[in-house]
């Protein structure tokens, strides 16, 4: 038997509000039946979707759990875009040979990576 990873349910103080971010990072169409004050959003892709759930608990600590994203195009036009999204830099774990990635933070302060499109490693050898 064998398992497959469908949902990554996420907490959030304003569901759509975060779901909307996550909506523009990926590309990807707001659910129909996603409304303001709803305590769900989601994000459905190709392969997984992000649930958003209502919880008013402040975050207390680094998440254990956080996205990896890997961009199309080159990684530092990608954190570029992100931060006019709404995104912060928490931690800059680039190298000056293009290595590495960028810790950030969605609005609501949960942790995700920014790393190297396959071009550039591909590039890189």
């Amino acid at each position: 038997m064998t398992s497959r990873v469908r949902t990554v349910t996420f907490d959030a103080h304003d569901p759509y509000e975060l779901a909307g971010f996550w909506l523009q990072v990926l590309k990807a169409p707001r659910p129909d039946d996603d409304e303001p004050g709803d305590p769900y959003a989601a994000v459905v892709t190709d392969s997984v979707t992000l649930l958003f759930e209502q919880n008013n608990d402040e975050k207390a600590v680094k998440n254990r759990t956080h996205l990896d994203l890997e961009p199309d195009g080159p990684r530092d036009e990608e954190v570029e875009w992100l931060l006019t999204l709404g995104a912060t830099i928490a931690h800059d774990r680039r190298e000056p040979d293009g290595s590495g990635w960028v810790v950030m933070l969605d609005p609501e302060g949960n942790e995700f990576c920014v790393l190297r499109s396959a071009a550039e490693r591909a590039a890189a050898g």
